[in-house]
């Protein structure tokens, strides 16, 4: 069997990427928190590895975001019973997203409060 080309492989990514940020609210925080972080970014004039940071949590956040979109529409897709391990699927795949967004906060108050404080003082 053929596969099909890799410019396939990309479309339905994007495509998958594009309805994640039209369809979840969460994804749509997500992305409006990260470019208020690079606009903050270039104002402060954030060292590179400050930005390689924020990128790479970007990254981390909004991966499991799509992840967990995609587990939610699996276990909706299996069953619309309230069953205790869709449940769980479903709340574990929140809390990954819960972990990382607040490690990327953590993170990005490691790298904007000493800058503020330094503008204030």
């Amino acid at each position: 069997m053929k596969k099909a080309p890799i410019t396939d492989s990309f479309g339905y990514a994007f495509a998958g990427l594009f309805a994640t940020i039209k369809s979840e609210r969460n994804m749509k925080i997500h992305c409006f928190m990260a470019v208020c972080v690079a606009i903050a970014g270039v104002i402060f004039k954030i060292q590179p590895y400050e930005w390689l940071t924020c990128i790479t949590l970007f990254g981390l956040v909004m991966g499991l975001e799509t992840v967990n979109t995609a587990i939610e529409a699996v276990v909706d897709l299996v069953t619309e019973e309230r069953k205790p391990l869709a449940k769980k699927a479903k709340d574990a795949a929140a809390g990954a997203v819960l972990i990382a967004a607040i490690m990327a906060a953590g993170a990005g108050l490691f790298i904007f409060v000493p800058k503020l404080v330094d503008l204030l003082i």
